[in-house]
């Protein structure tokens, strides 16, 4: 067997990092209240989408393995035991097996077995009943075949094919682990799970509050008593609970940097900085909608873009532009800005882009005279609306005319996924900064994810060809090369890469900021209040 990671090994290179850093004496107790700028459709990790459901339930449970909470890039190299002790490949790197820990318990009391994970994915592939609502992240193991136990404490993933990157899915937050005695009806109203925290409420539009898990596995951990998100849709009334003090932290990275001048005035006391979060502001199209099934409409949307102006007015000149994958230095696999330049609508001479975008439009008919007129559907919460508001703007320049349509956020999700939209702005975020997460969830042909049901067999192959890939280098090369391919195709035009900031007050600590997902950092486990 090929050994990647021991538990002891990587327990002591913890301690002997820690020994280089200065004393520090965390403090017991305490409820860590954040707001939280949205109601959750349910609190099942793995049937929503987006991080909202992720941040108010990883305290919950935990994963096999996970990123390393304190390291702020999050990479093969991040990665450390969670329930999991220790795990290993065979030869030919297609069967991954786990140790798992001894003397587990739900939060019911109820051991915690291999079985139990082994349920977790039987639930993701599709092959129980009841099954998920929804599934957002299924194809995510398009390549994973069964999992496999042998007695209660070793599990194993068995692939079809070779995954050098596949344990990076299984360290991301929406990877928990779900206990097989529970429904997921009953996952989404009131969670068990393993995790530093246990569930204690959910009201729909008020609330959420978990209290500290007193059995937990993990020794002296957590230090908080428990954490409460008070749900405030509105943002000014979500600034001033922080100014004021009714809340000692925001929701994670859903301060924009507009907004975050009236923070730093009305808290001037307050610890906050700007991260770049692996999400994008996109425009997705539905490819089978007239008259966007032509491919040279979308094309002309591709050339309107401004991306300069976007991040002008909502990143204040912060250069964050890129394709697919997060562009470097944060992001690990993002195009170089030279090969960018090549791309529809990328290249520096807006108006030459927009000469481009008039002639596509009027080879199908549309001009001055014959405006083509949409609904521009976007998530009704105010990054997205700011953010949909710019674009119609831009699409007026080539002729189209699009009049915003708010969907709430519940039924987002469900609305993209059954196609009933013609053209929208997205938010897509990404929980893990690899290809195989990026590729097979928003542009594989079988995702449920995919919100323009882009489908490309052809390029699909590529997909599978980067992902058997031992050798960095090269499939880097590879990952470059789909990516370029995807915008050119206009698989889902990318605006920008989104910035944001997250802030706390000073005595709350234990926060560490991941830069390349939104998703991984919120176990809370090591979180404290230094009152």
């Amino acid at each position: 067997m090929n050994r990647v990671w021991s538990a002891g090994v990587g327990w002591l290179l913890s301690v002997a990092l820690l020994a280089f850093q200065p004393a520090c004496a965390q403090q017991n107790g305490g409820i860590l209240r954040l707001y939280h700028w949205v109601s959750p459709a349910s609190m099942s990790v793995h049937e929503e989408a987006g991080y909202s459901a992720s941040v108010s339930g990883m305290p919950i449970f935990n994963n096999l393995v996970l990123y390393k909470q304190d390291v702020p890039q999050n990479s093969l190299s991040s990665i450390v035991p969670d329930i999991a002790t220790e795990w290993s490949w065979n030869d030919n790197r297609t069967v991954l097996t786990f140790q798992l820990r001894s003397g587990v318990k739900w939060h019911d009391g109820t051991p915690f077995t291999a079985k139990d994970v082994k349920c977790t994915w039987d639930l993701v592939l599709g092959n129980t009943t009841p099954g998920l609502r929804l599934n957002p992240r299924k194809a995510w193991y398009h390549n994973l075949r069964e999992v496999t136990t042998d007695g209660d404490n070793r599990v194993a993933f068995h692939l079809d094919r070779p995954q050098p990157a596949f344990i990076a899915l299984l360290a991301s937050g929406v990877s928990p682990i779900y206990p097989c005695h529970v429904t997921p009806a009953q996952m989404r109203q009131h969670p068990i799970g393993t995790g530093p925290f246990k569930f204690l409420e959910f009201k729909p539009n008020e609330s959420i509050k978990l209290v500290r898990n007193p059995e937990y596995w993990k020794t002296n951990r957590p230090y908080l008593d428990g954490i409460e998100f008070t749900i405030i849709p509105n943002r000014s009334t979500q600034i001033l609970a922080f100014a004021s003090g009714k809340v000692d932290m925001t929701f994670p990275n859903q301060v924009s940097l507009p907004l975050l001048k009236d923070v730093k005035i009305q808290a001037p006391q307050a610890v906050c900085d700007v991260y770049p979060i692996n999400a994008t502001r996109d425009v997705i199209i539905n490819r089978t909608r007239s008259p966007f099934d032509n491919p040279n409409l979308r094309r002309a949307i591709a050339f309107a873009i401004d991306h300069k102006t976007f991040t002008d007015i909502l990143l204040e000149g912060r250069r964050s532009t890129g394709g697919a994958l997060m562009p470097p230095p944060d992001g690990v696999w993002g195009m170089p800005p030279e090969m960018l330049a090549t791309l529809p609508g990328y290249g520096p001479d807006l108006e030459k882009n927009r000469t481009e975008a008039h002639k596509l439009m009027q080879s199908v008919g549309y001009g001055p005279d014959n405006r083509l007129k949409v609904k521009l559907a976007t998530r009704n919460v105010a990054p997205d609306r700011d953010s949909a508001v710019i674009l119609t703007d831009q699409l007026k320049q080539i002729y189209i005319d699009a009049e915003l349509d708010p969907i709430e956020m519940a039924n987002w999700f469900p609305m993209v996924t059954r196609g009933a939209y013609t053209i929208g702005l997205n938010t897509t975020a990404n929980a893990v900064d690899d290809p195989d997460q990026m590729f097979y969830e928003n542009y594989s042909c079988r995702s449920e994810n995919n919100a323009t049901k882009y489908c490309n067999p052809d390029l699909e192959k590529l997909f599978n060809q980067q992902s058997m890939e031992a050798d960095q280098e090269k499939r880097r090369g590879l990952v470059w090369e789909i990516d370029k391919r995807l915008q050119e195709d206009v698989a889902r035009p990318i605006i920008y890469h989104i910035r944001s900031s997250t802030c706390w007050q000073p005595y709350v600590k234990g926060i560490a900021m991941m830069v390349n997902s939104i998703f991984n950092g919120w176990r809370f486990e090591d979180a404290w209040l230094a009152r």
